[in-house]
This record gives C-alpha cells, sequence and structure tokens, in this order.
C-alpha cells in the first residue's frame, strides 16, 4: 500500500514504522472474512482492511474525527486478520501506532478519559480484590449474568516449591490471583511433579491494561518496573517466564518489539520476550516425564475455547489440545473456533454491545456438541464467558491439575 507520510509523522520512529506496516498490505481483503465485527455490521470500516485505510490516512495528515477514533475502537486487536493475512501485515502493531496517533490528533472527551483512568486505577491496584469481596458478598442480590460472571472458585494456597537446578519463574499478574484464585496454585503443583522450581513473584499488571486504555506511557512504565523485578531472575538462569493467562503471555512477548528504540531497555526486553512461554507449550516439551501418569480414567466431553492471545497472538492452542486430550479429554468440534468471545480484555467494558453479541455466538458454537465443560486459557474470557454459559467455564491448568492428581492416586 503506498503512503506518503506527513511532515511531522515522517519525522518520528512511529511514523516511520507505521509506513513500513502499511506498506505490507496488498488490500486482498481476506482479512474481512476472519474478522468478528465485521461480520457483526459488514461495514469496511469495521473490518481490518478498512481500519488499515483509516489509518493510512491519520498517517498522511487528513483531519481526524470521532469517527476515525469510533471504527478504530470497535477492534477488539484478535489478531485473527494477522492469521489469515496472506502477505504477513502486523496489524496489532499498527494498530496500537494508530489508536495513539488519533489520540494525540482528536483527544477523547473528558469523560471517555477518566472512564478509561478509572478502570486502569481499579483493575491494576490493590482495591479492585477488596471490591470483588464485596460484591461476592453481595452476589444473591446482583442479576444473574453477573452472579455467573462471579462465580466463587476454590482458591487453593500457592505450594511451596523446592528448589531444583530446573527453574522458571511465574509472574502472577493483577486480576486473575482475584478472579481465578486457584490457577497459579495449578500451575506450581504441575510443574513440583516434574521436578521444576515455580519462582512465584507479585508482578502486577503486565502493562497490558494500561497499552489498551490510551495511557502509553503507562504501559510503558509497567512493562520496565517488570523488566527490572525480573532481570535478576533471568542472570540466574530461570529457563522460562510462564504466564498463565495467555492475554499477559502475549503482551510480554511483544516487549522486544516495543522497546526496539530504548537504548537501556532493548537488549533486556529482547531477551524477556525470548523467554516467554505458554504453560501449553512449556509441559508439552515435558510429555516424555507426563507420560508416566497416563492412567486415563472416564473420558470427560469437554469444548476447548482457545483465546485469541493463545491461538493468533502466541499461536500455542494446539499445545494445549495435544495435553488435554492426552490426560482424558474428548474434545468436541466448536464451530467458528477462531471467532474472538468478545472478552477482549476491557473491550467488554467499553464495548458492551458488540462484547455481549460476540459472546452469546461464541456460547452457542461452544454448545453445539453438548459438552459437559468449557476450558479456556485466559482470565477475561472464563468470566466473560461464564455471563452466559449453561455450563461451567474454567482454565485448563486447574482442569489438568486435578486429572494428574487423580492419576497419581490411582498409581498409588
Amino acid at each position: 500500500m503506498q503512503t506518503h507520510l506527513a511532515d511531522h509523522h515522517a519525522k518520528t520512529p512511529a511514523g516511520r514504522r507505521a509506513q513500513a506496516l502499511l506498506q505490507a498490505c496488498v488490500h486482498c481483503g481476506f482479512c474481512n472474512a476472519t474478522c468478528p465485527t465485521y461480520q457483526l455490521t459488514g461495514n469496511e470500516l469495521d473490518g481490518p482492511r478498512g481500519r488499515i485505510y483509516l489509518m493510512k490516512q491519520v498517517f498522511e495528515g487528513d483531519q481526524v474525527s470521532a469517527v476515525t477514533r469510533n471504527h478504530l475502537d470497535r477492534c477488539l486487536v484478535c489478531r485473527s486478520c494477522e492469521t489469515t493475512c496472506p502477505s504477513g501485515v502486523r496489524y496489532a502493531e499498527l494498530l496500537t501506532l494508530g489508536r495513539e496517533a488519533v489520540q494525540i490528533a482528536a483527544p477523547r472527551s473528558w469523560r471517555a478519559r477518566a472512564l478509561r483512568a478509572l478502570l486502569r486505577r481499579l483493575l491494576t491496584g490493590p482495591l479492585f480484590a477488596s471490591l470483588y469481596q464485596m460484591g461476592q458478598l453481595i452476589r444473591p442480590l446482583l442479576p444473574r449474568t453477573w452472579q455467573r460472571m462471579m462465580r466463587a472458585d476454590r482458591v487453593r494456597p500457592l505450594p511451596a516449591s523446592s528448589p531444583s537446578a530446573r527453574r522458571v519463574l511465574v509472574p502472577l499478574g493483577c486480576v486473575q490471583p482475584t478472579l481465578l484464585g486457584g490457577v497459579d496454585a495449578a500451575l506450581v503443583r504441575i510443574l513440583t511433579r516434574l521436578d521444576i522450581e515455580a519462582v512465584t513473584l507479585s508482578a502486577g499488571c503486565c502493562g497490558a491494561v494500561a497499552h489498551h486504555t490510551d495511557d502509553a506511557d503507562g504501559s510503558l512504565v509497567a512493562a520496565r518496573r517488570n523488566i527490572d523485578a525480573w532481570w535478576p531472575f533471568v542472570e540466574s538462569g530461570v529457563e522460562a517466564i510462564i504466564w498463565t493467562a495467555s492475554a499477559c503471555g502475549l503482551e510480554v512477548r511483544d516487549y522486544g518489539v516495543r522497546f526496539a528504540n530504548d537504548p537501556q531497555y532493548a537488549v533486556r526486553a529482547t531477551r524477556i520476550s525470548a523467554l516467554v512461554c505458554d504453560p501449553g507449550e512449556f509441559l508439552l516439551r515435558a510429555r516424555e516425564q507426563l507420560a508416566a501418569l497416563e492412567k486415563r480414567g472416564e473420558t470427560q466431553s469437554i469444548a476447548f475455547h482457545p483465546p485469541c492471545t493463545l491461538q493468533h497472538g502466541l499461536r500455542a492452542h494446539t499445545a494445549v489440545e495435544k495435553l488435554l486430550v492426552t490426560f482424558g479429554a474428548r474434545l468436541v468440534p466448536v464451530p467458528q473456533s477462531h471467532m474472538c468471545c468478545g472478552s477482549a480484555g476491557t473491550y467488554s467494558i467499553l464495548q458492551p454491545e458488540f462484547a455481549e453479541l460476540l459472546g452469546r455466538e461464541k456460547i452457542k458454537n461452544l454448545m453445539t456438541a453438548k459438552p459437559s465443560l468449557i476450558l479456556s486459557a485466559n482470565v477475561g474470557c472464563i468470566v466473560h464467558l461464564r455471563a452466559e454459559a449453561p455450563i461451567p467455564v474454567r482454565h485448563w491448568l486447574e482442569w489438568l491439575d486435578e486429572q494428574l492428581e487423580t492419576c497419581i492416586s490411582r498409581i498409588s
């Protein structure tokens, strides 16, 4: 796509990078066929190709309007278009640059800015856990949809991890310890069975919440804080950094790109990005060690929902599926499994109408073969799907941990 940058963009690294990304697009439109919002509206500007044209206009200096911002806001950043694109366009990176340029050219209203600032403070701060606990107390009084979203999970404390020659770092994130308190503990127990020491660290937000609510500087501050906190463990030889929330894992894997022009952090960010590993990928490498525990009981009919961050971002969903089948899951077919569920981090709060439509469609597809359980790999997707699901929705690591416990009990 031929692009002529406006002078004020041509002088910046962001503008020049945007030009390179825009030029990779060949206008084919294959991306629209797998774009959730384009499927909902049929509007070209609600598909990746249309949004790329809008961003091209922004970087060429055309006037930016609320219409431009609205169509960019509607994007879920699911990256399904990247999986489909025959030209390898890095759409998510381009969208980040485009949204930042739009925010400078046409700032949001003070109400919209205040809402996003409130979300950042609530979701990533210590107040979130207290508010959620209050919500649990009045849960019977809440609408049924909220009751499902706020289902009280069985919280299991993080077990002690014995010192071992093999060590991995497991950051705990911001909202997941409150919403799904047993997931990180499940991973630590699984790793302990493999004689791998799991070093857990309360890292705070990975930067995704700020990144997706117009606070680019705040996102980089969070990323730098994490890099500084993790670097001593990297230097000491941890073999991987494992995030149990796929959205966080993808955000951190992009640190290398986001700090490419930062002389102080570029090298460390690139190294950390290379160490990021989805738990499915990591555990599949330990296939031979897990093989001794393959004493299956009765198979269970399960629908697996691979989050977009796992499927289109990290591209690690097949590893999880192989592990599930190994330990007794009968994975049922799910139509349109590549489509987003509508959660997309803060999207379900900021774009509730689209998120609800996509969530209902996803549940309909997940329930097509009448499974007894839905498993996923990201906290946001799990909470979002629970709002509509007639059956339990859980993280796959919790299910695998329980299967391993059953296997060990049967062997002993």
